[in-house]
């Protein structure tokens, strides 16, 4: 059984990734910050595939909480990322009298800190999308096929934007 939902924020866009009661990294409020939202989302408004059970609350509380706590560590990874590659680049420049081993082992740390510094931007912008998606329209459907995601798989990886199918189907091209 699917539902559809209907459209309870304003915003579009990229600027619609980022959820309206999300405080930044280093504020005091992230306690608050992780339940605050999940009360205007109707748990019965969001699809669930059929013989799952209709989503609580409490589901849609937590799996709130997850994304805000899982955008606060991402941006303090990327923090740090940035730190250390901002060290990586200061001390790429004297290397003079380093053999080609040491070169190329600076190249290596720098091009190892850039990977995961843009592995964590991208992880930041589905967890965004996904908390504007739960705050706003869409969450829990198939962009694809448009069925219902299935509520386990959207526990398990709430950034999930594919069902099942959909995801084996993308992975087989």
């Amino acid at each position: 059984m699917t539902t559809t939902r209907r459209k309870t924020s304003t915003t579009t866009g990229r600027g619609a990734a980022t959820s309206r009661n999300h405080t930044p990294a280093g504020s005091g409020a992230r306690a608050t910050a992780q339940v605050a939202g999940a009360e205007s989302v109707d748990p019965a408004e969001l699809p669930v595939r059929q013989g799952e059970e209709p989503w609580t609350a409490a589901e849609v509380a937590e799996v709130h909480a997850e994304l805000n706590s899982e955008l606060v560590r991402l941006r303090e990874e990327i923090e740090a990322a940035e730190a250390a590659l901002t060290g990586l680049m200061r001390d790429s420049n004297d290397g003079a009298g380093d053999d080609q081993v040491d070169a190329g082992t600076k190249n290596i740390n720098r091009e190892s800190e850039l990977a995961l510094a843009n592995n964590a931007r991208d992880m930041l912008d589905q967890t965004e999308r996904a908390l504007a998606r739960l705050e706003g329209v869409g969450f829990g459907d198939c962009e694809s096929c448009g069925q219902a995601v299935g509520k386990a798989r959207l526990q398990a990886f709430p950034r999930a934007t594919l069902c099942v199918s959909c995801k084996a189907k993308q992975e087989r091209r």
